[in-house]
């Protein structure tokens, strides 16, 4: 056939339905105003173009929650996304549909990006491997170029750390007329598969820098993952993170994350030909576009002085001889669909509900940092619990590295969620 020859020749893949995507695709956004318009991608992402040249075949679009705001994928345009462990569970968000998908045996590899934990929380819910690259190791271009100053990143959920690698191989590098980009890569990331790590210096975190106390059963598998660790020769201690406290994460997040919808709600009103009103959207995208709007330009460039600098504050973790920082991917297991409710008096408190989910993840979108959401764990329910870790920026070779070694330890091969077909 005319497929290209890539190295996933004929294999299927779900695309997001944000973020990559080939022209003529549908592009909704997770937002009925995009949907009753009927709007198509006018042009090749270059992810998406890397996706095919890869030798993937798109299947279709996968749900999500609108303009991918909330850690769970339950959009009034299309409805929620169950999970395949528990149809009352939550699947997560923003990247719900993808992992849905894939833990529930639809395709083996779905297209994922992360903002504040994207990737890596419906990784940890689904029981996937979610990683979240070093800011701009894979375009976003052309119609982003740093979105949001640099809080997301795109890559993909799958079931094993082989075929994460393999994925960022095929897709990982800039463009031309990127903003700025990830340092070059030494050799193939599927080459780090198996080798040896040596022995690390691994950091853990079970608490949070927001004012969130994480789960006990999340706090629990990171801690059996440090055990695991040890196991493998590698050296633990605590990982002191408290110092980032006083920067207010969530407070300055919104700041970005509302100056974020309100510039899209802008762009989209463009594509459409009309303002965008109340009316169009969900009131949680409007109370933060207006909130959006209402923030001033310096608080806008204070918010991402404050983020690089707790960038500057991890990067010193780990220049002073940590290797890797160990937590849970979510402050908590995966909640019943109907948690982030945005119907009540004050659509924010959605997001404030979001804050335990989201607290171990967002923190290195703020910094950049890749970071990876293993399924190494799971409640007395049998529900899925990720773990995270965290590498210096450019490291995710490192993570790769580690993450080969803890699967093969610790398999999850054989585990499959109750709904998989």
């Amino acid at each position: 056939g005319d497929l290209p020859d890539g190295p996933f020749r004929g294999v299927p893949i779900l695309l997001k339905d944000l973020g990559a995507g080939l022209a003529g695709q549908p592009y909704h956004l997770g937002t009925k105003l995009l949907k009753e318009h009927g709007f198509k991608l006018p042009v090749d992402t270059y992810l998406g173009q890397r996706f095919r040249d890869a030798g993937f075949v798109t299947l279709g679009k996968t749900n999500v929650p609108e303009f991918g705001i909330l850690p769970t994928t339950e959009p009034k345009a299309y409805g929620a996304t169950k999970n395949p462990w528990d149809t009352t569970r939550s699947a997560g968000g923003s990247s719900g549909g993808s992992a849905a998908a894939v833990a529930s045996g639809m395709v083996a590899v779905a297209h994922a990006n992360d903002g504040g934990g994207s990737i890596r929380i419906p990784a940890s819910e689904n029981g996937l491997v979610g990683l979240k690259t070093t800011r701009q190791r894979i375009s976003e271009g052309p119609l982003l170029g740093d979105n949001m100053s640099g809080l997301t990143v795109e890559l993909a959920v799958s079931k094993s750390v082989r075929d994460t690698a393999a994925i960022l191989d095929a897709v990982q590098g800039s463009a031309p007329g990127d903003p700025y980009f990830a340092p070059p890569v030494e050799r193939p990331y599927v080459e780090e598969l198996g080798a040896d790590p040596g022995t690390l210096r691994i950091g853990v975190w079970t608490d949070p820098i927001t004012d969130d106390t994480a789960h006990p059963e999340v706090v629990a598998a990171a801690n059996e993952a440090a055990e695991l660790l040890e196991s493998l020769g590698h050296s633990l201690e605590q990982a002191d993170l408290s110092d980032l406290e006083g920067l207010d994460l969530y407070g300055s997040f919104l700041v970005r994350w509302g100056a974020g919808q309100a510039a899209l709600l802008r762009q989209i009103g463009i594509l459409i030909g009309k303002d965008v009103t109340e009316s169009d959207v969900e009131p949680l995208t409007w109370t933060l576009a207006q909130m959006g709007l209402s923030v001033s330009a310096a608080d806008y460039l204070g918010a991402i002085s404050q983020h690089q600098v707790m960038g500057r504050m991890v990067a010193e973790i780990f220049e002073s001889g940590l290797d890797l920082i160990l937590s849970p991917t979510m402050g908590e297991p995966p909640p019943p669909l109907g948690t982030f409710d945005d119907s009540g008096p004050d659509p924010l408190a959605a997001l404030e509900r979001a804050r335990l989910t989201a607290t171990f993840c967002a923190a290195f979108n703020a910094t950049g940092h890749p970071a990876i959401s293993l399924p190494l764990g799971e409640n007395d329910e049998g529900l899925p619990i990720g773990v995270q870790l965290v590498a210096a920026a450019g490291r995710e070779d490192l993570l790769i590295r580690v993450a080969s070694r803890l699967e093969t330890a610790s398999p999850w091969a054989d585990r499959v969620a109750p709904m998989a077909g």
